[in-house]
């Protein structure tokens, strides 16, 4: 089989293995189709290299179908089309409260321990999600950053009458979008790339540049003065920050999607003076992994514009130079068997 291997460096490289046999516990999968994730893309640029040991196969957005299974596994069968919820959580403790999916000594797969962006791939079975026979697995290998989105729109407890702003229109915030546009809220995204501007109203939504145009006085005029309902922070930049409790209305909720690796400041008074509801997302339960199948087998939505690029597993190297070198796309596919 081919693998993949993240060796430091921003260097990929392309290796022949044995294709091992599963452990009495997992299945092994004929990895269809691999995204790009941008933790992916933080790697390759060596900023997680203390936790990723190297030469490590990386990757955890993908879709797939059962090569074969151990000894112990029930209740799949081979040929049957899955995702992988990657995430480990053998560790967890008492103390988690029953929060596995963020328990404290929780492994994620494709970082800790080998990922998907391989020919074939052994992984925990528990770990399975199964695909209805006639999924499309291109559009299932985004199931996972779905999942994402699933889970901080279920949090936010957004509702079909209430307006949500997503601030950040990349591959998440346009999920998010769109997931918090299937509950029949209003949806406003902000963001300044002329491209994802572009693709953001391709997909129907309605967008604001807070570069041309005041973001908050925009959403107080098109909700009566309400403001936002929920909002999303999912730029990860300190003007989204500064804005976020500005464009939320009295008891808004706001939900903190983006990764933020240092403090960074907040306007604490906002808080205080409109009673608002600061909510921290991360990853996903099981509820969130089906919720975000049966979105993409509704065929309901247009996923199939997220993905914006698929390219041979054999070419890892230039698909992430090739990011480096367009960060304005959006999902990025290698199929695994090229």
């Amino acid at each position: 089989m081919i693998a993949t291997e993240y060796k430091g460096n921003r260097t990929f490289s392309v290796v022949d293995k044995e294709n091992e046999e599963p452990s009495q516990d997992e299945v092994r999968i004929k990895v269809a189709y691999t995204g790009v994730c941008g933790t992916d893309v933080h790697i390759y640029h060596g900023m997680m290299d203390k936790r990723v040991k190297t030469p490590m196969t990386i990757g955890h957005e993908m879709s797939g179908t059962i090569d074969a299974m151990g000894q112990n596994v029930t209740g799949y069968s081979v040929g049957e089309k899955v995702v992988v919820r990657p995430l480990d959580d053998r560790g967890a403790k008492p103390s988690d409260k029953g929060f596995n999916h963020i328990c404290e000594d929780l492994k994620f797969i494709g970082i800790d321990s080998p990922g998907s962006m391989q020919q074939y791939w052994n992984v925990p079975a528990f770990t399975l999600h199964k695909l209805p026979t006639d999924t499309d697995l291109k559009l299932a290998a985004l199931v996972e950053p779905l999942s994402v989105a699933v889970h901080d729109v279920r949090l936010s407890g957004l509702q079909s009458d209430e307006t949500a702003v997503v601030l950040g229109g990349g591959p998440i915030g346009l999920l998010v979008a769109l997931v918090a546009k299937e509950t029949g809220a209003k949806v406003i995204i902000s963001e300044v790339n002329k491209n994802r501007i572009a693709k953001a109203r391709e997909l129907g939504f309605t967008v604001v540049n807070p570069a041309e145009t005041d973001l908050v006085q925009y959403v107080r005029e098109k909700t009566g003065g309400r403001l936002a309902d929920v909002v999303f922070e999912v730029a990860g930049v300190q003007p989204a920050l500064d804005v976020m409790t500005e464009v939320a209305g009295i008891r808004g909720r706001i939900v903190m999607v983006a990764i933020h690796g240092q403090k960074k400041e907040v306007d604490l008074f906002k808080f205080f003076w409109k009673e608002l509801k600061l909510i921290g997302a991360r990853v996903y339960e099981k509820a969130d992994y089906e919720k975000a199948i049966a979105l993409v087998t509704s065929n309901e939505l247009p996923f199939e514009a997220m993905i914006t690029d698929v390219q041979p597993l054999t070419q890892i190297q230039k698909v992430f130079e090739n990011i480096d070198n367009n960060p304005d796309g959006l999902k990025v596919l290698m199929d695994c068997q090229l």
